[in-house]
């Protein structure tokens, strides 16, 4: 369970690879955190819920990383741990519980701005594991 930043000019490409689809959710959750400020530093004393829904996969993965930067840079939270569920019926939707804090720019730093993710690129693969890849316009 991994994400590694792939080369781009003026974007951020990011590639997740985990054991299930639960796991990538919350490593993509947590990779758009890191690229917006320095997680290493936040501390779990409170936690916000968040209910996200797609008609499948890929909309579920794009509004999954916009409602993550929105928690982030809109509501000025920031998170450090994921816990999450993915159910399927007619949607996908996804109940997660993010633990952080209130974003302190002096504690937490901030490194760039991510305006949105896109479905430029974007590809989900599930076979032995799940591999993701997305890129977010910075």
């Amino acid at each position: 369970m991994s994400y590694k930043t792939l080369e781009h000019a003026t974007d951020a490409i990011i590639e997740v690879t985990a054991d299930n689809l639960k796991e990538a959710f919350v490593i993509a959750g947590i990779s758009v955190i890191d690229t917006i400020l320095d997680r290493s530093k936040v501390e779990e004393n409170s936690s916000k819920k968040l209910t996200v829904k797609g008609k499948d996969r890929k909309y579920l993965l794009y509004n999954w990383l916009e409602e993550i930067i929105i928690l982030t840079i809109t509501d000025g939270f920031a998170g450090k741990r994921i816990l999450l569920d993915i159910m399927k019926n007619d949607n996908y939707q996804i109940n997660a519980e993010i633990f952080g804090e209130s974003i302190d720019l002096r504690k937490h730093g901030f490194k760039v701005e991510i305006k949105s993710p896109t479905f430029h690129e974007m590809e989900i693969e599930e076979k032995d594991n799940v591999r993701m890849k997305y890129l977010l316009d910075l």
